[in-house]
């Protein structure tokens, strides 16, 4: 499992919550159009099939992989900390 952070721009609202209710349905929202999801890879096609029905040539996602290195390097400042896939630890 790897996390991914998952951003968008959509200037569409319909579209817009639609993107952010299946979402919801993979991970966190850390911020209004950011959301943290831990995922194997089967979960990550999935959602990517899913949210290539409601997002038009004009919208933007973004998927960024988290590898365990990259992860560890990770800062958040207030908020929630970050999500963990199973079986990772940051000290």
């Amino acid at each position: 499992m790897l996390l991914y952070l998952v951003t968008y721009d959509i200037s569409c609202s319909k579209r817009r919550l639609k993107v952010a209710n299946l979402l919801e349905g993979y991970g966190r929202r850390v911020q209004f159009s950011v959301f943290e999801c831990v995922l194997p890879s089967f979960k990550y096609r999935e959602l990517r099939d899913r949210l290539q029905q409601h997002v038009k040539p004009e919208d933007s996602i973004r998927f960024y992989p988290l590898s365990a290195h990259t992860l560890r390097q990770v800062e958040v400042w207030g908020g929630v900390p970050v999500l963990q896939p199973p079986g990772s630890t940051i000290v």
